[in-house]
């Protein structure tokens, strides 16, 4: 099995209805983003994925949460924008981009503040 992975950042704010502390008022993030491809073989060239296609990808899913309010986007309209949830958004809008015959994104990462990271896989 080979494996890749890209990492980007965006910065946001959000809230988290029903906690209780520091994090129940809106307040902002530097997150940071990771995912990975998979697959079981390689190219011709000996390559899985090419990392730009999956840089620009990424940057094109960043761009839709980047420097917003997140709460306020439908996606998360009754959900927490946890970075639990925020990996289950991004993961289901890259792999609708990125998978491929012979290569999937298997997990994708958030961390929100350093030591402080949240995965999801499909």
């Amino acid at each position: 099995m080979f494996e890749v992975s890209v990492t980007s950042h965006f910065s946001a704010a959000h809230h988290l209805d029903g906690y209780r502390g520091g994090c129940e008022a809106q307040h902002g993030h530097n997150w940071e983003v990771e995912v990975f491809v998979a697959g079981d073989s390689v190219d011709e060239i000996g390559m899985l994925v090419d990392f730009r296609e999956v840089k620009e990808v990424l940057a094109a899913e960043l761009d839709k949460l980047d420097h917003r309010d997140l709460n306020t986007l439908e996606v998360f309209d009754g959900r927490n924008p946890t970075s639990e949830r925020i990996a289950e958004f991004l993961f289901n809008g890259l792999s609708e981009k990125l998978n491929a015959e012979g290569r999937r994104v298997s997990k994708v990462s958030v961390q929100e503040t350093p030591g402080a990271k949240a995965s999801y896989q499909g």
